[in-house]
């Protein structure tokens, strides 16, 4: 909290007494996000082009990425006295609390083992079959019928296409560790303007 640009008090006993606060507003990611790259911009990071979330730090022969959603960072690197140092200047900055190793993040389940990392969405893709109500139901060989007739279904218009985005929308993210899908939710990403119950079906 700062006092407001111009206010005067003489006496030097009272402060602002803060009535909302700043967490939870809907200005409140734009101004967290406008102070934070000033941080890091003075510790030596530099936003990349391809994604303004995401920072990357170069000196020497130490890197560190780092990659912003909302107020959850994810620091990756290959020096663990160069982290340790740039999260005590995190910390003083904005006190941020450190949870150890990622283990999750944005429904991707992180696993390490000898042989590296290992990227799951297991718990993600259980919630999207629970969300369809088919937790229960007999698993396919196969993802999409061979030679489907999508393109030409004359079923009804669904009422709510809410519904279709939603999971068509969920369904795109679960291919960053299950690519065998990438096709399929790509012949249903084709129906979102005027899905059917065909495509639902399908989906």
């Amino acid at each position: 909290m700062r006092l407001p640009p111009g206010f005067r008090s003489p006496d030097s006993t009272k402060v602002c007494r803060l009535k909302k606060s700043l967490y939870g507003l809907r200005q409140a990611p734009r101004q967290w996000f406008a102070k934070l790259p000033g941080k890091l911009c003075e510790y030596g990071f530099v936003r990349t082009y391809a994604d303004y979330s995401l920072f990357i730090y170069r000196q020497h022969d130490v890197f560190m990425g780092l990659l912003v959603y909302v107020d959850d960072i994810v620091l990756a690197s290959n020096n663990a006295a160069a982290s340790q140092k740039f999260k005590a200047y995190l910390h003083a900055c904005f006190s941020i609390k450190d949870l150890g190793p990622l283990k999750y993040f944005l429904g991707i389940e992180i696993a390490r083992g000898p042989e590296g990392m290992f990227l799951c969405q297991r718990k993600y893709a259980l919630d999207i079959i629970e969300e369809c109500g088919l937790l229960g139901a007999k698993s396919a060989n196969f993802p999409i019928e061979e030679n489907h007739k999508l393109a030409l279904a004359n079923g009804w218009e669904l009422h709510d296409a809410t519904r279709y985005r939603r999971l068509v929308g969920r369904l795109i993210y679960l291919t960053i560790t299950r690519p065998e899908l990438t096709y399929v939710v790509h012949v249903l990403s084709q129906f979102m303007q005027s899905p059917r119950d065909e495509h639902m079906d399908a989906a």
